[in-house]
């Protein structure tokens, strides 16, 4: 058995990925296989894999058609052999160190799975810089090198823990046993992913050490601003089951609640313009839907924030985008009139 797979699924990145396989193919742990899946590229980037597999028999190549990250990512882990799994994307770089210094922590420590810190790379600015969650200061000061579950965190930082799976390392063994899978047809996939390591993990310990580097650009899922942003809403409601299933929901729910109207308007004041109005019209259902729900929608709203509170009532008393954008700040002290307001403008539609 192979020390560590490592999965890489691969989606025209012609531009990057030699950086990529060559931080991976010159790792100081030779006894890894390589397992990158060519998810239907259309430019040069099938082309590159085959010229590296030509000269590292570790290398794996699998080509499909054009499916989407989980898809690859998954087909990869259950290809996977090795004792520890690495989950790799493309368009970043690795410390050559990183696969034995993480494997050998893992082994004496017997891990379900290792976390370690990360630097980002914006291209468009030329500048390296440490990210809040890619650092996890306060996840260190909370377990610093003691071995740990999810139930050792605080609660103020267990929001606060990069979700992205290339920062860790897992027991192979581990992922099984728990059946962990990235929803597929979905991009922002990872959460999900994280939630359900996390709840399951026993052991888990985190290298406060820089071993990775996560490169932003424009063409990037996480800063595209096409129609994928689509996808965080049912990211955020498929985050709220996780935590249910594993009886976490209540003792979070403020979190998130507070979370779910955050990241729609997150995601709606970054999404391009072209983009606005399906985004709203999405974000919007969603919350309709939970209003339709009484016991719920009273559960949820009354754990807002105030400003969340008077943009849920904005939302859902409009019914397009351009209504919502012309809509002036409401009053909660209202709300009774205005919740009327809501139910006769749903019966309307």
């Amino acid at each position: 058995m192979v020390k560590v797979s490592v999965v890489i699924p691969v989606y025209n990145v012609e531009k990057y990925l030699e950086d990529c396989l060559n931080s991976i193919v010159n790792q100081t742990l030779r006894d890894i296989e390589i397992i990158c899946i060519d998810d239907g590229s259309t430019d040069n980037s099938l082309a590159i894999l085959n010229d590296f597999a030509e000269f590292d028999d570790r290398m794996i190549i699998v080509s499909q058609s054009n499916q989407g990250h989980a898809v690859s990512t998954n087909r990869g882990i259950e290809m996977a052999q090795g004792e520890y799994l690495y989950l790799m994307d493309s368009d970043d770089i690795v410390k050559l160190n990183t696969l034995e210094d993480t494997y050998n922590l893992c082994k004496s420590k017997d891990l379900d799975f290792l976390i370690f810190k990360a630097q980002a790379y914006n291209e468009l600015e030329n500048r390296f810089y440490d990210g809040e969650n890619y650092v996890m200061e306060g996840l260190f000061k909370s377990v610093g090198n003691s071995i740990f579950n999810y139930k050792d965190i605080p609660d103020e930082e267990l929001f606060h823990i990069s979700v992205t799976p290339w920062s860790k390392l897992y027991n192979r063994q581990f992922i099984m046993d728990c059946g962990a899978k990235f929803p597929e047809g979905l991009v922002f996939d990872d959460n999900v992913f994280f939630w359900q390591v996390l709840f399951n993990a026993r052991r888990i310990y985190f290298y406060n050490e820089f071993l990775f580097t996560r490169r932003f650009y424009s063409l990037s899922s996480t800063t595209s601003g096409d129609m994928r942003y689509l996808d965080s809403i049912e990211i955020v409601n498929l985050i709220g089951e996780e935590f249910r299933k594993h009886g976490e929901f209540e003792r979070h729910k403020v979190k998130l609640y507070n979370e779910k109207v955050h990241m729609g308007q997150f995601r709606y004041r970054r999404i391009k313009e072209e983009f606005k109005g399906m985004f709203f019209e999405a974000w919007r259902n969603d919350l309709i839907d939970v209003f339709g729900d009484e016991n719920l929608f009273e559960d949820f709203f009354k754990n807002l924030k105030d400003e969340y509170k008077k943009l849920v009532v904005r939302i859902l008393l409009s019914r397009s985008d351009d209504e919502f954008r012309q809509m002036e700040d409401i009053s909660l002290m209202e709300f009774g009139k205005l919740k009327k307001d809501i139910e006769e403008r749903l019966g309307e539609e």
